[in-house]
């Protein structure tokens, strides 16, 4: 056998050696988690992160208090991994360890099995420092003086954790984990496991730090100076979807010639403790629906019979933190740079939390300070009277005076005191208990089906929410035609279909039954995240399906209408979707014209580079390298800490040796 071959057969069995990793023979991979991740804004940072390296602690499951005093106090093998079911994950349990320095960090079961009967981790009064109320504006009504929207809020998304903690969704996994700590860590009889025992290691380290003055300043200072420059945060951003029942021309911008519009709006995001983790089905769908409902009854009826005022339908993103959407689109009316102005809007119906339940009322919130206005006054007046007509439901208003809710028609009263409602199932402070918070899903809101329907099944049965739902949106397109100066003749053609609050309802709110629901959480939006969330594209396509018109254009027409003389770009969107599905499942596609649009909703803090500002939204959230979970046995406390460190130093010199293999063993 020759020496060249002799080389090349030692270099085969050495690198199929290296192949098979150390890492899958040493540890479990956990695929299934989602992190808690830093956010920052002007003063503040918040969220979770790791060591550099990762941390890694001996795993215990908190079942009992006398679990939680092993962890922080007699436990002989500190630090520890925490594994903990929902009913330990609250904000008394979290600052004890927090103050430890025994937790490594914390994994988080996500279930239903021991729930409290509250838990939103928001604060108690949201947005209270970029809303209307101010020192200057309604001082007595500032910071929720005599109303705490939210007074289950613990506070707990805007803690500052030195440690990881992610969220187990995989109940698979968690077994795993169950069994690794049954085998090597539980203790017997009260005395202490003995090595070799099980641990985990998490990987969440953030690249930035402090706030995000700070955060920007220093990306700033690399995009000068560096050759490779590393972005350290992304202001949090996205799109706001809008429409109108008379398209307006998207080129111009500034003050429209002879249009008074009624704003329609309701949010589009929510958020949780998580990262990416934000179901938000009262918080945030049930508005989504109500207001897509509304346009499916009231559209028809304003092409038939247009009244006076156009109605501008807006789904703001990014409201949860500070506002971001609205506080964009309002900016930009204010410099000329939108398709109307501050000057052009008559008035204001919002849409908040709508998830009635049986015996609930629906509330009209206004704000005290504009209605000490003569005029602005006489036409709230009008819209709540409007808003009580024509409905088996009850529709009241508080019976003291009390400032708005965290909305965003606040952002519009920065602006100008224009009149306007804010529409909730609220009277003073929230009834959603789990309002921002992972546990905001379809069950909240009262969706439920019959056992044993097919998704295909549930897509068309009519739930009590749902019906619900329908009144409230037949309800708002009534009042709004009025409010637009419409006749009261055509009122009874404006109702809104159960089956079409059904079908948008089940898919925009998560289910059990179907796999990867729809996340409310505002993300980065186009920076990092393609040209928009996936939550505003479904938003925008049903707006287009509701509202829009099919053309026979071609396929690079309908991506070109610009190139036609029949067609009008600056009037309309064009949008090439996939028909309905025929008996044999294919499909067939065409275009379809709709005045739906999408207008860019981050803060204009950035664009003022005004990163420590006080009138606008500052949230940034930290880019990092590596989000993983891993659990693995440990034969000591002194292998505990230096295995993680080995394997990664042998995979680092696998992968030199791999690379060079040419030279070392061909050459």
């Amino acid at each position: 056998m020759s020496v060249q071959l002799n080389r090349v057969l030692i270099y085969a069995d050495f690198t199929g050696v290296l192949c098979s990793s150390v890492e899958q023979k040493i540890y479990v991979v956990l695929n299934e988690t989602v992190p808690c991740v830093r956010l920052l804004n002007a003063t503040h940072q918040i969220g979770c992160q790791s060591s550099i390296s990762g941390d890694t602690g001996v795993l215990h499951v908190l079942e009992t208090e006398s679990d939680l005093d092993w962890i922080l106090s007699s436990g002989p093998h500190p630090p520890y991994m925490v594994i903990m079911e929902t009913a330990f994950f609250n904000r008394s349990v979290m600052m004890r360890m927090k103050n430890s320095s025994r937790v490594a960090g914390v994994a988080v079961i996500i279930s239903k099995t021991g729930l409290a009967d509250n838990f939103s981790p928001h604060t108690t009064c949201p947005n209270q420092n970029t809303g209307v109320y101010s020192e200057s504006y309604g001082s007595d009504l500032a910071n929720c003086n005599g109303t705490v929207w939210n007074p289950l809020g613990n506070g707990l998304s805007y803690e500052d954790f030195s440690f990881p903690v992610f969220a187990l969704k995989d109940e698979n996994q968690t077994q795993v984990l169950r069994k690794c700590y049954e085998d090597h860590n539980q203790r017997v009889n009260g005395s202490a496991p003995q090595y070799p025992l099980c641990a985990m290691q998490l990987f969440s380290h953030m690249h930035a730090v402090t706030d995000t003055v700070t955060c920007m300043r220093r990306t700033d200072l690399q995009n000068r100076f560096s050759i490779n420059p590393e972005v350290l945060c992304d202001p949090l951003s996205d799109f706001n979807v809008w429409t109108s029942t008379r398209p307006l021309n998207n080129s111009a911008k500034g003050h429209a010639a002879d249009e008074s519009v009624v704003i329609a709006a309701t949010r589009l995001d929510g958020r949780s403790f998580f990262w990416e983790q934000a179901p938000a089905a009262e918080g945030t769908v049930s508005g989504i629906v109500t207001l897509l409902a509304t346009i499916q009854a009231l559209y028809p009826v304003t092409q038939e019979a247009p009244p006076p005022r156009n109605i501008f339908f807006s789904f703001f993103q990014g409201e949860a933190f500070d506002y971001i959407g609205s506080s964009k689109m309002v900016y930009d009316m204010e410099k000329n740079d939108f398709v109307i102005d501050m000057n052009n809007v008559h008035s204001m119906l919002e849409i908040g939390q709508v998830g009635l339940r049986s015996g609930r009322s629906l509330w009209m919130h206004s704000d005290p300070v504009s209605r000490q206005n003569k005029s602005v006054d006489t036409e709230v007046s009008e819209e709540e009277g409007k808003l009580s007509l024509f409905s088996h439901l009850t529709v009241d208003h508080p019976s003291v005076s009390q400032p708005l809710p965290p909305s965003s028609f606040q952002r519009f009263l920065r602006a100008r005191r224009i009149p306007g409602l804010v529409l909730a199932d609220h009277n003073t402070s929230f009834t959603n208990r789990y309002y921002e918070s992972m546990y905001d899903d379809a069950e909240n809101l009262n969706v439920t089906y019959p056992p044993g329907l097919t998704p295909d099944e549930q897509l068309v049965y009519e739930t009590d929410a749902a019906k619900s739902l329908a009144e409230v949106a037949t309800l708002v397109a009534r009042s709004l035609y009025l409010q637009a100066g419409g006749e009261e003749k055509n009122l009874n053609n404006i109702t809104a279909d159960p089956k079409i609050v059904t079908q948008e309802h089940h898919i925009s709110s998560p289910h059990d039954s179907r796999p990867g629901p729809p996340q409310f959480y505002i993300g980065l939006g186009p920076r990092v995240h393609g040209p928009a969330h996936s939550v505003t594209r479904f938003v925008q396509y049903i707006l287009a399906n509701l509202t829009g018109t099919v053309t026979n254009l071609t396929e690079s027409q309908c991506q070109n209408p610009s190139e036609l003389s029949t067609e009008n770009k600056d009037l309309f969107s064009y949008f090439w979707v996939s028909g309905p599905a025929s008996v044999n499942g294919t499909r067939e596609p065409f275009c379809v014209r709709a005045s739906v649009r999408l207008s860019k909703a981050v803060s204009p803090a950035f664009e003022l580079l005004e990163y420590g500002s006080r009138n606008y939204s500052t949230w940034t959230e930290s880019r990092w390298k590596s989000i993983r979970a891993r659990i693995f046995l440990v034969a000591s406390r002194e292998l505990e800490v230096m295995q993680p460190a080995l394997v990664e130093l042998t995979e680092t010199k696998q992968k030199n040796i791999s690379a060079k293999t040419e030279i070392m063993f061909i050459k």
